[in-house]
C-alpha cells in the first residue's frame, strides 16, 4: 500500500481543512497543515487585499516547517483555497521547497465559485510529479461553508483516491 500526506493551507480554518481531514480520515492518511511564519492580521477586507497584493506580486511568505517530509511519501495531496484565481501564496512556497520527483500529487483546492486556474498552476510548479484525482470542490459564494459541489462527488473522489493508495 502506497503511503499517502495531506498537506493543506487554510487560512481560516474553514473549508480546505475541512475536505483535507475528511481525505486524510478515510484514507489513513497523515496530515499536514502550512503555515505563513506571520500570520496574516486585520480585518478580512485587509487580508483579501493583502493577498491579493501577494498573488499579483508572485510572492511566496515564509513559512514554519512541516513536522513531517515529504521524501517519506509515495502520494502527497495537496490543498489549497482559490486566492485571486490561483493558489494561496504560502501554497506556492511550500511547493517550491519541495522535489516532487517520483512522487504522485492530489491537487485539491476549494473556491467560492471563481475556480480560476488553480489546478493547472499547482501542477506547473510540482516539477517531476505525476498527476492524479485533482479536484475542484465549490462552495457557498458568500463566504459561507455550504458545499455547492454535491457530496456524493466528494465522497466518490475520495473513495477513487482510497482505492489508488492499495
Amino acid at each position: 500500500m502506497k503511503k499517502m500526506l495531506v498537506v493543506y493551507y487554510s487560512w481560516s480554518n474553514g473549508n480546505t481543512k475541512r475536505i483535507a481531514e475528511q481525505l486524510a480520515a478515510a484514507t489513513n492518511a497523515d496530515i499536514a497543515r502550512i503555515d505563513t511564519a506571520q500570520p496574516y492580521s486585520g480585518s478580512h477586507e485587509e487580508i483579501v487585499e493583502q493577498g491579493q497584493r501577494e498573488v499579483e506580486a508572485g510572492f511566496m511568505p515564509q513559512i514554519k516547517p512541516l513536522s513531517v517530509s515529504i521524501a517519506d511519501y509515495d502520494v502527497i495531496a495537496i490543498g489549497t483555497p482559490t486566492w485571486w484565481y490561483t493558489m494561496a501564496p504560502a501554497v506556492l512556497t511550500f511547493l517550491h521547497q519541495q522535489d516532487f520527483t517520483g512522487k504522485t500529487v492530489i491537487p485539491f483546492m476549494t473556491n467560492g465559485g471563481w475556480p480560476g486556474h488553480v489546478i493547472k498552476d499547482m501542477e506547473a510548479e510540482c516539477k517531476g510529479a505525476k498527476f492524479a484525482h485533482e479536484m475542484k470542490i465549490q462552495f457557498d459564494s458568500t463566504g459561507g461553508d455550504r458545499l455547492e459541489t454535491p457530496e456524493r462527488v466528494i465522497t466518490k473522489w475520495v473513495a477513487d483516491v482510497k482505492k489508488d493508495l492499495n
